[in-house]
């Protein structure tokens, strides 16, 4: 076998087979109890019978496996087998591969060495894999019959640490002791930073434990910083510690630490961290957080979070030396898993707190100008797809009027359309009567409404109001003639109130009284009516020949229908002064309710519309058959004329489009046109407004445009934006996906993604509408609009600048600015954020490792100003 070249495998083995039996001796029961005799019993010579042979004190207790490229030697009286040339041996969960391996059976030892190629380069340096542990070494001494070992100049990989030792001795599977030891979570050969120790422990999957222990940088030890013992977690799974703190500095809140807290495992399914920001001035905020689950079942996360303010006092009004305040914040989402009871589900997302917890919050400029808070908590049922049941809890909250709605419960039961004229076996289309269908809906609202600042149980139970709306629909289902589609429809509506609402003109103090009355009452409406719906298509085609556009395709859809309700709700409608010009408007008993009221009169008439789609066709080398392109994904216009009214017939047109230009533009446009004339107060008169000659056709009461899009260049590693969006754990609950999403928007400098050199967002929204003043003097318009902008870009390949805000166009202003600038360095990064503009003016510098395991080792630098 000596010099014999090519690829060897042995399996080694301690049985032979014996070649000669005749007979066995089986174990019989004798005459006596309870004992047994051994009979010698004939044998076939069919049967195969083995003797077993006894086993050596040096064997192996498992088949090892050899492979070597150059060639194997075993010296039988040394009990030796070496292999040469990318050498390879695997036994049981171990794996070693090197030049040379060395097998003493007489010791069980393994040896393993490297080699040199032509150059003098080390070449097949020993690798020793168990399990997860993997280490490339100068040298190799193992012990099979101890699991114990010896390496030389050793490096291994546990985790995110790597591990340099110039003496490595593992002593069991999972546990290793290092003499003169690096360690370090950057990838290179010289890393740019490492700690040294000249002992430590490793135990696999759970921690690192050193004695003294130094920093170095770029191969330059600074002993003068050091720390007795060094303690490093490897744990992968979850498990119970500190969290660490942050620095930071403010002139309203002093010096402070924030982020101080503990994380406890409780079980598999239910953990808590429980955190908390001190500050000098005797500010603190306390936030408890919890998240469970239970696979296939349920999943939830609950926090509570508490502040206690202590500002400076800036203000000369006041001589009090700081500004103190208490606000809370309940965050409960909950979900279950449809698959735990099929049929019913139970879902839950609570936000609710003081109206100032948003704004006291530092460093989180999107909270900041969070003023709306909205919470639902729903259950559903439904019954094999006949019926369905929902009750939901729901709570909405603004911040700047300080006002609570409670609308609990809500509840809705629905039938789904029924056809009681339908054969049981329906045999062919049917007859048309067959295919008439009634349905129901019912629906149960109460609400609470209270201002959080002047809470009383009296109050509440004043401002509680309830309603119901009951509707049954009827529908008959005809067959298309043609292109055209006809559904004529029946349907009943009741409401219930709890209150009515009367106006009243005091003609002693000037102005309008408002008296509510509780009680139980009803109204109802009832309206017939058919639809009349089709589509007409026209294409104009170019020659190909001549030009990249092939075809303009025009799709319209227009649609009428004829209804008819009668008037009953005439008698809830009356009229009453409003000013002192002897303005008189009309009001329903019923407005102001949790329910809306029907509209006064009898109509009878059409209502209209006509929608539209245009898309061309280009040439694409791609696809023959060339690539289509939207030009305006919609644009159309609905109205109505009642033939019964003497006044006011026409109703209003409301215009909408919406495109996509060039696959990157969006826009989105809709407004609302009154085709009547007003009086000098801003009311409606019966007068259509038409008039070409100055471009007049009917009064634009209402209307919203929405603008965005975002260009980016190239990436460098070419992966696509799916590819690079932020990790979601399957099992985080909603809120804390928004939550991480915060965080990254708070922090841009610490996500930046340097692999695209450039990206830029914008959007644009406007909003405006004509409301009536509340001392119903006439008319006013409110306008909304503003411009928020996002956007990076490299200034060389390790540094880039970055921004992020928001610019309120109705008021001339920038409302919210955040600022960065990041500079990548392999396995650190620094980061620097700045808000010059919002409700706190802060500015971060951050240096910290990438690595996750090393978060808190960072150097960080942050003040924060109010701006009130």
């Amino acid at each position: 076998m000596d010099g014999r070249k090519g690829i060897l495998q042995g399996i080694f083995t301690d049985t032979v087979p014996a070649t000669k039996q005749k007979a066995i001796s089986l174990p019989v029961k004798g005459k006596a109890k309870g004992t047994d005799t051994l009979v010698k019993k004939a044998v076939p010579d069919s049967v195969v019978v083995t003797d077993t042979i006894k086993i050596s004190k040096d064997s192996i207790d498992a088949i090892i496996k050899t492979h070597a490229e150059d060639s194997g030697v075993l010296i039988v009286k040394n009990k030796q087998f070496i292999l040469y040339g990318k050498a390879k041996t695997e036994y049981k969960d171990l794996t070693l591969e090197a030049a040379t391996i060395q097998f003493d059976q007489q010791t069980q030892i393994v040896k393993a060495y490297g080699s040199l190629d032509t150059s003098g380069n080390p070449l097949s340096k020993p690798q020793f894999t168990q399990g997860d542990m993997k280490t490339v070494s100068d040298s190799i001494v193992y012990s099979m019959k101890t699991a114990k070992g010896l390496t030389k100049n050793t490096f291994l990989q546990e985790g995110e640490i790597f591990v340099n030792a110039q003496v490595l001795k593992k002593i069991s599977a999972d546990e290793v002791f290092a003499l003169n030891a690096r360690f370090t979570t950057c990838n290179l050969d010289t890393p740019h930073f490492a700690f040294r120790a000249h002992r430590m422990k490793l135990i696999n999957n759970k921690l690192a434990v050193t004695g003294r222990v130094y920093p170095e940088i770029e191969s330059i030890p600074i002993p003068m910083i050091s720390l007795p013992f060094g303690i490093f977690p490897l744990n992968r799974a979850r498990h119970s510690g500190v969290l660490f703190p942050a620095f930071t500095s403010s002139e309203d809140f002093g010096f402070g630490l924030e982020g101080l807290g503990y994380y406890k495992v409780i079980n598999d399914n239910v953990d808590i961290t429980a955190r908390t920001n001190l500050y000098s001035y005797g500010g603190w905020n306390l936030n408890l957080n919890s998240k469970y689950i239970e696979r296939y079942k349920l999943s939830g996360n609950l926090n509570l979070s508490f502040l206690n303010t202590k500002t400076l006092n800036r203000s000369a009004i006041t001589k009090d030396e700081f500004n103190e305040s208490q606000s809370f914040m309940i965050n409960w989402n909950h979900s279950r898993d449809t698959r735990a009871r099929p049929g019913t589900n139970f879902s839950a997302n609570v936000n609710f707190g003081s109206s100032k917890y948003n704004q006291s919050l530092l460093n989180n400029p999107y909270q900041n100008y969070m003023n709306q808070l909205s919470s639902s908590v729903s259950y559903s049922k439904d019954w094999r797809g006949k019926y369905n049941l929902s009750v939901n809890l729901n709570h909405n909250q603004n911040s700047n009027l300080r006002l609570v709605n409670m609308t609990l419960p809500t509840v809705t039961f629905n039938v789904v359309t029924l056809y009681p004229f339908q054969k049981e076996n329906k045999i062919g289309s049917g007859k048309w009567y067959e295919k008439i269908g009634i349905g129901y809906s019912g629906n149960f609202q109460n609400q609470f409404s209270f201002y959080d600042t002047a809470f009383n149980f009296k109050r509440l139970i004043d401002t509680a109001q309830w309603g119901a709306i009951h509707s049954i629909p009827i529908s008959l289902s005809l067959p298309s003639l043609g292109a055209v589609t006809i559904a004529p429809s029946i349907s009943y509506e009741e409401r219930w109130y709890g209150q009515e609402t009367f106006r009243t003109w005091d003609t002693t103090k000037l102005k309008v009284d408002t008296t509510v009355k509780k009680g139980f009452y009803t109204a109802r409406q009832m309206s017939f009516g058919v639809g009349i719906n089709t589509r007409i298509f026209g294409t104009y085609k170019f020659d190909s020949s001549r030009h990249n556009l092939i075809a303009i395709r025009h799709e319209i859809r227009p649609s009428i229908s004829f209804s008819y309700h009668p008037d009953f709700s005439a008698r809830d409608h009356y009229s009453t002064r409003v000013d002192t010009s002897g303005t008189v408007l009309r009001f329903s008993k019923f407005d102001g309710g949790i329910i809306g009221s029907y509209s006064e009169g009898a109509f009878g008439g059409v209502s209209f519309g006509i929608d539209n789609l245009l898309e061309m066709k280009v040439k694409d080398s791609t696809d023959p058959k060339g690539k289509k392109i939207k030009l305006l994904d919609g644009f159309g216009f609905n109205s109505s004329y009642n033939l019964l009214a003497d006044s006011f017939a026409l109703g209003s047109f409301s215009f909408y489009a919406r495109s996509t230009l060039f696959d990157k533009v969006n826009i989105t446009a809709a407004a609302n046109l009154d085709p009547y004339d007003i009086n000098n107060l801003g009311y409606r008169v019966n007068k259509i407004l038409w008039d070409p000659t100055h471009f007049k056709f009917g009064r634009i009461t209402g209307g919203n445009l929405a603008i965005s899009t975002s260009f980016k260049s190239k990436s460098k590693d070419g992966k696509t934006d799916k590819d690079r969006q932020l990790p979601v754990d399957p099992f985080m609950t909603p809120d804390e996906q928004q939550r991480q999403l915060q965080f990254a928007r708070s922090n841009p400098a610490e996500f930046t993604d340097f692999n695209i050199p450039w990206n830029l967002s914008l959007s644009y929204s406007f909003n405006f509408s004509r409301v009536l003043k509340t001392d119903y003097s006439g008319f006013t318009t409110e306008t909304f609009s503003s411009l928020n902008f996002n956007g990076d870009f490299s200034l060389t390949d390790k540094w880039k600048l970055g921004g992020t805000g928001y610019y309120d166009v109705s008021r001339g202003a920038i409302q919210q600015l955040s600022m960065f600038i990041t500079r990548e360095m392999h396995c650190w990064q620094l980061a620097i954020n700045v808000t010059p503009l919002g409700l706190y003016r802060s500015f971060n510098i951050t240096l910290s490792p990438k690595s996750g395991i090393l978060r808190d080792l960072k150097i960080n630098r942050s003040r924060t100003f109010s701006s009130y």
